[in-house]
């Protein structure tokens, strides 16, 4: 069983260097160490050593932890039962670790060698949803699947059964080294909708939450429309879905709209902004009024002619529309269809500085730290992206990869690029390791459209990234999502440099996951990240007529998995799942 490395003392105080540099400055309610001579968790505001931020986690367990299997991946996955059609979800077998040789080779006896140097979680696209927002373009369900899935509606009871497995793990299950923290890697939201904002904090943090906008008492949205296109689950009507097998659940839409309570992750949580996170429907220029109006109002589109729908979407998927002219003169142009719902100021989006304000508001404090990483810094600069300290040696970067130009592929400014770089010198010179972490992945990043606030700056690619990235010794691994795909990419770079790029799948799409990623010192030049694929606490079999707040987050999954147009690849190879990446150590 590993060691794991004492953390008790101070963590480096960098906050001169990033205040020279023009970069935001170190968030200090930190997800490691323990506090020296206690084992409380920070809420709130960080401890300090002699005016020094010293990193935090949560109580430490009362006995030590050893490896485990259960509650993961390496125990059971959900899996298809046998039947066709409509498939019910059984426990599957185990994913087994694969080890990764791709950039140092294994060495014999590391197992016994190495100390755990630190351990976290990973949640990405959550893309908590209000399905019954005027924006939401579910229409176009025959051109792209993510345009309406018919789990959607659960999609708060999923997450909270999510934090419920985070708050029931023993902490890593490699080497049993406590867990710090957890990182959202964006689209933590769908719309960016005020109301899924508000859903998303509480769920993180703790809290009650309704999931419902417009009519407080009953649900006003596609899935009670009598719309054959979509899955009407109290109806007797024989529409798409059902034709294949989708179940009659009678007081479902009740159900999905009631109050639940999460209990709040119960250590610290950090967040990253992604594309839906920033713009409307997660693809266009954020600041146009006539959707902003649109948003709030009482007019919702449910149908649309195919050949526009088609039309429409190939614009978007081509990156010809970034500012939504086209969705607005669709919009104009179809009033006539329009049904009539009950208008919700709550349904505003949100902007850059009120993201930041609402991760700032101590109502959402929870387990710390105060901002979730995102500081008084961020608000005054208008930036989204910042470091925090990982462990004594281990600095985490926390990118802004969304490009407010519009379309759903990112880029990062001139300004945040350089950023970057002064922040890994600074590291490579103090003798760090990094964990980068950003919602788009290095594939996913060829939209260089220029930052309306920013005329005339140049945006940068996931090549020049990843450049970047490979120049500096001390990347460890890039973690980032946006995907919905299980997918981990060796970067080799001149000089023995090296990095692991770690995407994970998202929690809407099937097979829901999130992942648990380790790193240890295995003492002999090389280090291991460990990387365990989790899902929610959810059962795996489930019952419909169990409309509890945990037969809902099992119904969530059975319901992703039968999503019609939904792909099978999602779950990535088993390279991809849990693995053991080995590296050289810089």
């Amino acid at each position: 069983m590993s060691r794991i490395r004492s953390v008790a003392t101070a963590a480096r105080d960098r906050r001169a260097f990033l205040a020279a540099t023009g970069a935001v400055s170190l968030s200090a309610g930190i997800g490691l160490a323990l506090r020296p001579g206690t084992g409380e968790a920070a809420a709130g505001t960080a401890a300090t050593t002699h005016g020094r931020p010293v990193a935090v986690s949560r109580r430490a367990p009362a006995a030590p932890l050893a490896p485990y299997t259960r509650g993961t991946s390496l125990s059971t996955v959900a899996a298809a039962r046998p039947g066709s059609g409509y498939r019910r979800l059984g426990d599957g077998p185990a994913w087994p670790r694969v080890v990764r040789g791709d950039l140092a080779a294994p060495g014999a006896g590391r197992a016994e060698r190495r100390t755990a140097l630190a351990a976290f979680v990973q949640f990405t696209d959550l893309h908590l949803v209000d399905v019954q927002h005027p924006l939401r373009y579910e229409y176009l369900r025959a051109q792209t699947a993510s345009a309406w899935r018919p789990q959607e509606s659960l999609s708060v009871a999923g997450a909270v059964s999510l934090v419920e497995r985070v708050n029931a793990l023993r902490g890593a299950p490699v080497t049993g080294s406590p867990l710090h923290f957890v990182m959202t890697t964006g689209d933590n939201t769908d719309n960016n909708a005020r109301t899924e904002l508000d859903w998303f904090l509480k769920v993180m943090s703790g809290g009650r939450i309704t999931p419902n906008s417009g009519d407080p008492d009953r649900y006003e949205g596609v899935q009670n429309s009598d719309l054959t296109l979509y899955w009407q689950p109290e109806s007797a009507l024989r529409d798409a879905d059902k034709q294949l097998g989708f179940p009659r659940i009678d007081g479902f839409l009740a159900a999905a709209i009631r109050e639940l309570r999460s209990p709040g992750l119960n250590l610290p949580w950090y967040s990253t902004v992604g594309n839906h996170d920033s713009l409307p429907g997660g693809c266009y220029a954020p600041g146009d009024s006539f959707f902003a109006d649109f948003a709030v109002g009482g007019r919702k589109l449910m149908t649309l002619d195919e050949s526009v729908g088609t039309a429409l979407w190939k614009n978007v998927k081509k990156g010809g529309d970034p500012r939504g002219a086209g969705f607005k003169e669709m919009l104009t142009s179809e009033g006539r269809r329009m049904r009539s719902v009950t208008p919700d100021e709550g349904r505003a989006p949100f902007t850059p500085a009120e993201y930041l304000r609402a991760h700032l508001d101590p109502a959402h404090t929870g387990a710390g730290p105060v901002g979730h990483g995102y500081s008084q810094a961020n608000l005054a600069a208008g930036t989204q992206y910042y470091t925090f300290r990982i462990a004594d040696d281990l600095l985490g970067i926390s990118l802004d990869t969304t490009d407010p130009g519009g379309h759903y592929e990112g880029s990062l400014g001139t300004a945040q690029l350089r950023w970057l770089e002064r922040t890994l010198k600074a590291a490579g010179k103090d003798g760090e390791h990094v964990i980068v972490f950003s919602h788009h992945t290095s594939r996913t990043m060829r939209n260089l459209r220029e930052d309306p606030a920013h005329p005339g700056e140049r945006r940068h690619g996931g090549d020049e990234v990843l450049a970047v990235l490979g120049a500096h010794r001390p990347v460890l691994a890039w973690v980032n999502g946006h995907s919905h795909k299980n997918d981990i990419t060796p970067h080799p770079a001149p000089g023995g440099r090296s990095f692991w790029e770690v995407s994970t799948a998202s929690h809407v799409d099937f097979p829901q996951l999130a992942r648990v990623i380790e790193i240890a010192d295995n003492h002999d030049g090389t280090l291991s990240l460990f990387t365990t694929l989790i899902e929610s606490a959810a059962p795996h079999r489930t019952n419909v007529d169990d409309l509890s707040q945990t037969g809902l987050a099992a119904l969530y999954r059975e319901l992703s998995f039968n999503a019609p147009g939904a792909r099978t690849d999602l779950s990535g190879a088993p390279e991809d799942r849990n693995t053991e990446l080995v590296l050289k150590k810089s």
